[in-house]
């Protein structure tokens, strides 16, 4: 048995689930899973289709995007996740997807509303769109510097990375966090959903009206607050 076959499984199921869901179409996206004893993530190899991909093909690399095991290239995003496993300490999982409705916010970089009870449900905050990356960061270590793009554009905004675990970064698409590989890839498939269902209100009222603080703290502290009762 290989001491990373915990996590090539973890990574290779996860990443399974994205076509499942229908977030992602061909090669669109990545899913990864660390192991934080260890220093390393595995993550889903660059360019092979989901309907040929075999959880032996995932390949392992350590926090700073160095190849550690395996025999194909690892995911062209792979810098972006090193980067954020680095600097924060507390996440398992992360997911990267082109799914449609997430992505077409992020391609208007604007963050997604916070219009109804199912958003807050998640989290208390729009979720928020990374700007733009200057220009000398395009022309440097351009999956690296998304890395420092996302991590700052949650610091600038006072949000926890514990959370809110979900961004859309601007012309580009959404990055998904989480404890595990799984609820990474939980978290891709609910923000996909918020994004379509704020583009359904705005197409039914323009001027459609942020949801109340009291409505939005209600639904958040029922499901993860101190006193929550949502769930068994």
């Amino acid at each position: 048995m290989d001491k990373y076959d915990e996590i090539k499984n973890k990574a290779f199921e996860a990443n399974l689930s994205l076509p499942r869901l229908g977030l992602v179409l061909f090669t669109f996206g990545n899913v990864s899973a660390v192991d934080r004893a260890a220093g390393v993530f595995a993550i889903k190899p660059s360019g092979v289709p989901y309907s040929s991909l075999r959880e032996d093909m995932m390949v392992i690399v350590d926090f700073e995007g160095i190849l550690v095991e395996g025999t194909y290239s690892p995911s062209s995003d792979t810098k972006t996740h090193a980067c954020l496993y680095k600097h924060w300490v507390e996440i398992g999982g992360i997911a990267h997807t082109h799914s449609s409705y997430a992505t077409s916010w992020a391609q208007s970089q604007r963050p997604i509303p916070l219009y109804g009870t199912t958003h807050a449900d998640h989290c208390v905050s729009d979720i928020p769109c990374a700007p733009p990356m200057r220009d000398e960061h395009i022309a440097g270590n351009y999956e690296l510097e998304t890395g420092f793009q996302i991590i700052e554009a949650l610091a600038e905004q006072q949000l926890s990375y514990l959370e809110m675990e979900m961004i859309l970064v601007a012309n580009h698409a959404p990055f998904t966090w989480g404890k595990t590989a799984e609820k990474a890839v939980y978290n891709s498939a609910v923000l996909e959903e918020l994004a379509k269902l704020a583009y359904l209100t705005e197409s039914i009222n323009v001027n459609a009206p942020r949801m109340k603080d009291a409505l939005i703290n209600k639904h958040y502290e029922r499901k993860h607050g101190k006193n929550s009762y949502y769930g068994q």
